[in-house]
């Protein structure tokens, strides 16, 4: 395998085939934030301000559900091509070709295997009748899924059960059998800037203002260490043509699966809000990241937030937050559609006749119980241009629909235009 594999502290793999070739060859020209003039050309003003070239991309997220249930089994697997399941995810990837994608539900293990037999076996092998596609830039992120708190959350006392047993996951920062199981991974055309990349794995959950920490369940000893990202909350700047583009990335927990306390629907708003205070200046000041490094993202930055967010703005109980970070007038929502979804709805049994929200933004198939809901995002700052975006959700008599079958999720895309000079008009 003939790749650089480098290991940062969010462990990355940067997979280097394809550099100095393609659209990505001079990107590390004029880098954002803009450069001043140096006087190269006498006939310009000393102060002028150069701007890189306008660059259009498409950034995508897609939960793959391409996690398993024992530790090392799908790096085993992706190890060599043909498994069914990755073939598909692999497939649509081919499909809807992005630029920049986020999988989610996506196995960590610390050096990066799994992401590089999927690159390998997969991506970089055409499936069905499509191209194959590079990704040169891969980086894998540690997750709190997994990762032993020492103690019973409830009673604080230590508590060391064993791994892969459900005593274990639930005593875990967040829900999983094993560490790293859910995490997530990043596939990039363009050159990620990891030096730079901010990850918020250990942020207290305590530290949060206003947080909606359940009373009297947690033990006082668990308060003390309890983070509140239960996988991970990532800034990665991305090199785009000399403009950086910071990839919002997260994956809150379901806000389900806890009892009258409604520990995970709290914790669910409280990771969303996190990412909304993030992208608000005069919001994040209370923020530290996992090398102390205070604050979020300038008021000028360009953002795409991507992820499972778990939470849709009309319907499945934990809609204040989400709602409340897609009417930010620091973001777009583009509102993506599919036929598929809208398909799906209006067919459905259960709890998807009770939905106020438009099944044609739905981006996740779920059980009557809770019905299709729209959880899956790729959200633009307001300062890029959308040009396009959607669900990847055929209709049941369009090509493709059979590939959907591979996960409950479905991928969602975004097309922008980073133009720094339009926005200085």
């Amino acid at each position: 395998m003939n790749r650089l594999l480098r290991t940062s502290l969010l462990t990355t793999l940067c997979l280097a085939l394809a550099c100095g070739t393609g659209a990505v060859d001079n990107q590390n020209q004029n880098q954002d934030p803009i450069n001043q003039n140096q006087g190269n050309q006498t006939h310009q003003n000393q102060n002028q301000v150069e701007h890189p070239d306008p660059v259009t991309l498409r950034v995508a997220t897609f939960n793959a559900s391409l996690y398993r249930t024992e530790q090392g089994a799908l790096a085993e697997e992706l190890s060599t091509p043909g498994s069914e399941q990755p073939s598909q995810i692999a497939e649509i990837i081919q499909i809807i070709r992005p630029d920049v994608i986020l999988l989610n539900e996506f196995d960590y293990d610390a050096e990066g295997q799994a992401a590089a037999g999927f690159d390998e076996n997969y991506l970089r092998v055409g499936q069905g009748d499509q191209e194959p596609i590079e990704y040169p830039y891969i980086q894998v992120f540690p997750s709190n899924t997994g990762v032993s708190t020492g103690i019973d959350l409830t009673t604080g006392e230590s508590f060391e059960p064993a791994v892969g047993t459900e005593d274990y996951a639930q005593n875990s920062y967040g829900y999983g059998i094993f560490p790293g199981q859910y995490a997530f991974a990043v596939f990039s055309k363009y050159p990620l800037v990891d030096d730079e990349a901010r990850s918020f794995q250990t942020f207290l959950w305590a530290d949060l203002p206003d947080h909606r920490i359940p009373e009297d369940y947690y033990a006082p000893e668990a308060l003390e260490i309890f983070r509140l990202s239960s996988k991970n909350h990532v800034d990665l700047p991305i090199d785009v043509g000399g403009h950086r583009l910071h990839l919002v990335a997260a994956h809150p927990t379901p806000p389900a699966f806890d009892g009258p306390e409604q520990r995970n629907v709290r914790r669910n708003l409280d990771e969303v809000r996190l990412i909304h205070d993030y992208i608000r200046p005069d919001r994040s000041t209370y923020l530290y990241d996992d090398n102390g490094r205070e604050g979020g993202l300038s008021e000028e930055a360009f953002f795409v937030i991507v992820g499972d967010l778990n939470a849709d703005p009309f319907d499945g109980g934990a809609s204040e937050a989400i709602a409340a970070l897609l009417s930010d007038p620091r973001v777009t929502d583009p509102e993506p559609t599919s036929e598929g979804g809208q398909i799906f709805g209006e067919s459905s049994w259960g709890e998807d006749q009770n939905h106020q929200g438009p099944h044609n933004q739905d981006t996740a198939n779920f059980n009557p119980n809770v019905g299709n809901l729209r959880v899956d995002y790729a959200i633009p700052s307001s300062n890029l241009i959308v040009e396009e975006s959607a669900v990847f959700w055929p209709a049941p008599d369009q090509e493709f629909a059979d590939l959907v079958e591979a996960t409950d999720h479905r991928m969602v895309w975004v097309d922008v235009t980073l133009d720094r000079a339009a926005v200085m008009e």
